[in-house]
């Protein structure tokens, strides 16, 4: 017994081993199929991409750096020592108002620099001015013009000085030295005008002076005037600006640019420094070199940019709001015009009555359903699919007949809300390179939100777009 059980627990049964690699490999060649015929699909297929219409409006690729223009005049110092400004840049003096002093001792900046020191505190006026300043050269900072930082730290400086000598005004003249006392000369303005602290030499610059190569900013130069520095008779002290007119200048890319503006004679200019609005009168001229430019004239306002002498603008040649739709979305078809009165209606659907013969050639009428796609006061536009070219329509209730033969074509886009390309008008309010702005809410139009074709090449009117 314990013998034959030892022989039948060795007893070994073998499996045969073809049976499972076949189905394996035909369950892997199915798969594989499967997969090269889903991506030649793919690849064979139309690819159409929908757009969502949104609100919105366009301007023109219309941004230029321009060069400001104004009737400034240089005042010089008509003796030496250490001079202290008393006016705010950028605010209007009168005629007796004191702008600086000049201490020809040298002895009055100690005791300011004392006074500073020990008991100067500014008030909250004087502080506001300071957030101003500094929230205006944040607004308007670009990182690519670097060096402006250099000229607001230089005017934030004369700032705090101009302010600091302000508040110790009043105790100059409690002084008991007298020769400190007779030292100090009180400048006053000598006219009317807006009050700056710096020079570029482009104080004298006129339009026809322009060229450009007086775009190119490399070799610019602005000198600050600061505060407790030592002059010479005949240096510069500070400059004012004596008329509220001023101008910018553009150069254009073409001459026909520059008569498109001249013939509006007034654009709409945005400066980019703090979305300000304003409209210029337009002059033009051209260089000897064929350069174009486009003068900007304004009569307010110039006191917000006194102290810059390039600023980035935004010519507004059109500033139409609408639906912005791609240009590649829109497409031209053609319509058959008909008499509006030979429009009708049969169980809620729009159509028109075609003459028709019986097999008897009884003359009748049949409803012939049709798409409008638009409507005006004399003619509805209908789809060419439903009619043909000689057909005679009759107007209901009448014996009247008209004969289809007219055609016009109409622009619009395919709107895919329903799933598949149904054509749906559009007026075009404003057009650029690569967008329109159409009008909203239009009868057989476009809504906002709808849903088009973006490329119009990859459809056909009323195929089906998602399966």
């Amino acid at each position: 017994m314990e013998g034959s059980n030892n022989k039948n627990s060795k007893k070994i049964i073998k499996y045969p081993r073809g049976i499972h690699m076949p189905l394996i490999v035909v369950i892997f060649l199915v798969i594989l199929i499967y997969l090269v015929i889903s991506i030649i699909g793919y690849l064979g297929r139309k690819h159409i991409v929908g757009y969502e219409v949104k609100a919105g409006s366009l301007s023109a690729d219309n941004i230029y750096e321009a060069i400001a223009l104004r009737q400034e005049e240089i005042m010089y110092s008509d003796s030496a020592g250490y001079v202290n400004y008393f006016a705010t840049e950028g605010r209007r003096v009168a005629v007796g108002n004191l702008v600086y002093t000049i201490d020809s001792s040298g002895r009055l900046i100690d005791y300011l620099n004392a006074e500073a020191a020990d008991s100067i505190s500014l008030s909250s006026e004087n502080l506001g001015e300071l957030r101003t300043q500094i929230a205006t050269f944040a607004e308007s900072f670009d990182k690519d013009h670097f060096r402006t930082v250099y000229d607001f730290k230089i005017g934030l400086d004369g700032t705090v000085q101009k302010l600091s000598n302000n508040s110790i005004l009043q105790n100059i003249r409690s002084l008991n030295e007298g020769d400190i006392l007779s030292a100090i000369n009180y400048k006053n303005a000598i006219k009317t005008g807006v009050i700056l602290y710096s020079t570029d030499g482009f104080e004298d610059l006129a339009f026809d002076q322009i060229s450009r190569d007086t775009f190119e900013q490399d070799g610019y130069v602005k000198t600050q005037l600061v505060g407790n520095a030592l002059v010479e008779s005949g240096d510069p002290v500070y400059k004012l600006v004596t008329s509220e007119n001023w101008s910018v200048v553009i150069p254009v890319e073409s001459a026909e640019r520059a008569q498109e503006m001249l013939d509006m004679e007034y654009v709409k200019v945005r400066f980019l420094k703090n979305q300000n609005e304003a409209w210029g009168k337009v002059e033009t001229r051209q260089d000897e070199k064929g350069d174009s430019f486009v003068q900007l004239s304004f009569n307010n306002s110039m006191s917000s940019f006194c102290t810059d002498r390039f600023l980035n603008i935004e010519i507004i040649l059109n500033d139409d709001k609408g639906l912005k739709i791609p240009n590649s979305a829109i497409v031209e078809k053609s319509f058959y015009l008909v008499p509006v009165d030979y429009l009708t209606s049969s169980n809620g659907k729009e159509g028109v009555l075609r003459q028709t013969y019986l097999e008897d050639g009884t003359e009748s009428t049949e409803f012939v359903e049709c798409s409008v796609y638009n409507i005006t006061e004399t003619d509805v536009y209908l789809d060419q699919t439903a009619l043909r070219n000689g057909d005679r329509l009759t107007k209901p209730g009448s014996a009247t007949t008209y004969t289809v033969s007219r055609l016009e074509s109409m622009i619009g886009v395919y709107n895919i809300n329903k799933g598949y390309a149904d054509f749906r008008r559009i007026r075009i309010l404003y057009q650029n390179d690569e967008y329109s702005i159409v009008a909203p809410n239009t009868t057989y139009g476009l809504s906002v939100y709808d849903f088009i074709v973006l490329d119009t090449s990859t459809v056909t009117e009323n195929e089906l777009i998602y399966e």
